[in-house]
């Protein structure tokens, strides 16, 4: 969705539905400040310029390996080759140290966290995509004065609030304000495509983006890469805030589902709109991945939750939890297979995958050992309560615990005891594996938060397997069965809301956008002089937004003066007319006097050079019952259009066949008038 393309009246602040406010660049033309912050480098900006330095020496040195390599096959001499030899043998240790170097700066998911002193799993955050600075100014310009015949002078203000509106969103803040700039450019965005981008030509200007793993530049002459680039950043944007939450308390934990389910939104529509995206992280397997990243992470906020919320020593309580870690160990079991998969695999970060891995093992050791608080601390229920503990409990395991009946478990505190002891031995071997897979990440090894958190949960574990072992325990521990999965707060994939943030066209002065667009052309202005005759100017006025002639009465001045049925009235005596409603025009004509009155005309052609009207005379003769169900000026109607999603595409195709009859657009109508 985009947002309305506003009335023709001054553009200024304004609120939108959401209670977000409109940031605008000020009249002066000054820096934007309000969600941005351009000139303070942050650790995220100075991750991203170290990211894209390492990968430009590491292509330096793939060339010179490749060079080196070419020589070793061409030349026979003994003494090159050793020394070829060994140059190889220099570049790629170079290349090594590069590689993990870059591993390193991937991995920082630690600059994004929160900065509380409590103790909580760190989230997997994503960094920006950065872009280069662009220079519009002399593309616009050439462009305004050749498709729409203005002068591209008179339009250097409005090039220079687009300028300075994507030089802003280069560096979002990372709060709502910075998210609202890049929703705010992402909107503008849609007004640029249809004002300046043609069906079959482009603006001759590239778009540089990095990658935001890798720092691969990536370049486009399609617009949809900016959009796609600027929606990958508005997920990321996402992440970061959700990371940043404090999740001990109620409030921090529901903001940062939030924020991750948001994330998973932009990456899902991102997916679903776009394609052929030339950087991986936004190829189709890395969204995917994103998207399932971005759900665990909700699923996580949920259990910690349910752990804020519930009782301690409640029975029904402790199995909810249990269940809701099992939940979260699938879930991220899903996303390591999808790390793991060959077109991931060698992209994503092997702490990420790591990371995931860990949180696998250890939401599953939570879950046993929840399983094991319920049995062996939460006392036993009154016999009316029982059938309901009982039917809860059957529900529990994925498979039936070996051994007495449930009935005989949950009556008998041995037995409970017993089986609670087998679901602590299970929980202490995930935390110990959990530790095992951190310990071989040499990233996660330095990421004390981490290694706290696992410790301090194993440590728990064991703490509680003590309580309940009896030195007079002769039985073999059994073997637990594993916990049946269950949440109660499905994670949501939100997708963005774009009309939350109201902006007006910036090139509103070019006219209306159904009219004055790329993909329409049509003949150059021209002036016509009427004189009021006997009969009045001779012809039929109809609709808004600009004034369409329905009508010219054969002999009349109208048709004297070379005005012709489907014309477009875009001025009446040098005053702007693009905008104006019907009953401004009716106005403007009704006080012409004696001399006369100069009307300026366009006339809409279709893609064969003929004119608009000729091709419409059926439609236009049925009367205005079709005409007032076609509100061109509406941007409702282009939101809610299916050529909304062909906008977003990087490759889409139009479905117009060719023989198909040019459509030409109307305005809200009132009565036809004749004049």
């Amino acid at each position: 969705m985009v947002p309305a393309e506003g009335s023709p009246g001054g553009r200024g602040d304004a609120a939108g539905d959401g209670g977000f406010l409109l940031l605008r660049a000020p009249e002066s033309g000054s820096v934007r400040k309000q969600g941005c912050d351009p000139f303070a480098q942050t650790q995220r900006s100075k991750l991203q310029h170290r990211r894209a330095r390492i990968n430009q020496q590491i292509n330096k040195e793939m060339r010179m390996r490749a060079g080196a390599e070419n020589l070793f096959k061409a030349t026979s001499n003994h003494k090159v080759k050793e020394t070829v030899a060994l140059e190889l043998s220099y570049v790629n240790s170079n290349l090594q140290l590069l590689k993990e170097e870059l591993e390193e700066l991937n991995s920082c998911v630690d600059v994004y966290q929160n900065d509380s002193e409590s103790i909580s799993v760190p989230m997997i955050p994503l960094g920006l995509k950065e872009t280069k600075e662009m220079d519009l100014m002399a593309p616009l310009k050439d462009l305004i004065c050749e498709h729409y015949g203005e002068d591209g002078i008179s339009f250097e203000k409005e090039i220079k609030e687009l300028m300075e509106l994507r030089q802003a969103m280069r560096t979002p803040s990372r709060n709502e304000a910075g998210l609202e700039l890049l929703m705010e450019y992402y909107n503008q965005l849609y007004f640029l495509d249809n004002r300046f981008f043609p069906p079959n030509k482009n603006l001759g200007v590239f778009f540089h983006w990095y990658d935001s793993l890798t720092g691969v530049p990536s370049h486009q002459r399609a617009l949809a890469f900016e959009k796609g680039s600027v929606l990958f950043n508005i997920g990321a944007l996402h992440t970061q805030i959700g990371a940043r939450q404090d999740r001990t308390t109620l409030q921090g934990v529901d903001r940062a589902i939030d924020a991750f389910q948001k994330a998973a939104g932009a990456f899902n529509y991102l997916k679903e709109n776009f394609s052929n995206a030339p950087s991986l992280d936004m190829s189709t397997a890395s969204l995917n991945m994103l998207v399932r990243l971005m759900i665990a992470q909700v699923q996580e906020c949920v259990f910690e939750k349910v752990t804020l919320t519930s009782a301690q020593n409640d029975f029904f309580t402790q199995l909810q939890i249990a269940q809701e870690a099992a939940r979260v160990e699938e879930v991220y079991s899903l996303v390591h297979q999808t790390m793991t998969q060959a077109h991931v695999k060698d992209y994503v970060p092997f702490s990420w995958a790591t990371m995931v891995h860990v949180k696998s093992e250890h939401f599953k050791a939570l879950s046993h050992y929840y399983a094991a608080v319920a049995l062996c601390d939460c006392p036993s229920v009154s016999e009316a309560d029982f059938p309901e503990q009982e039917k809860a409990f059957v529900q529990f395991h994925v498979t039936m615990p070996e051994g007495p009946s449930l009935h005989l478990v949950l009556q008998d505190p041995e037995e409970r005891r017993k089986l609670g002891k087998a679901h602590l031995k299970k929980a202490i071997m995930r935390h110990e594996e959990a530790m095992r897979i951190h310990s071989l990440c040499k990233i996660l090894r330095k990421m004390d938060i981490l290694q706290e958190v696992l410790s301090f949960a194993h440590k728990r574990s064991l703490s509680k397997y003590s309580e309940i072992d009896h030195e007079e325990d002769f039985f073999e521990t059994g073997d637990a069965p594993d916990i049946h999965p269950k949440t109660n707060q499905r994670p949501e994939i939100k997708s963005p809301n774009f009309s939350q943030v109201k902006v007006t066209d910036i090139f509103h002065r070019l006219g209306p956008l159904s009219v004055f667009s790329a993909k329409n052309k049509w003949r150059p202005a021209r002036r016509a002089h009427l004189a009021r005759g006997e009969n009045g100017f001779g012809l039929t006025l109809r609709g808004d937004s600009p004034v369409l002639i329905a009508g010219v009465i054969p002999g009349g001045c109208a048709s004297e003066a070379g005005l012709k049925e489907g014309d477009y009235i875009v001025s009446v005596n040098s005053e702007d007319c693009k905008w104006s409603k019907h009953a401004e025009v009716v106005q403007l004509l009704k006080s012409v006097g004696e001399e006369g009155v100069d009307i300026g005309v366009v006339t809409l052609q279709s893609s064969d050079g003929q004119n608009v009207v000729d091709r419409r005379l059926v439609a236009m003769s049925s009367g205005g019952a079709l005409l007032k169900n076609n509100k061109e000026n509406s941007r409702k109607s282009l939101m809610n259009s299916k050529s909304a999603s062909t906008l977003l595409a990087w490759s889409k195709k139009s479905k117009r066949s060719k023989s198909s009859t040019y459509s030409l657009p109307f305005t809200t109508v009132g009565d036809e008038s004749m004049y």
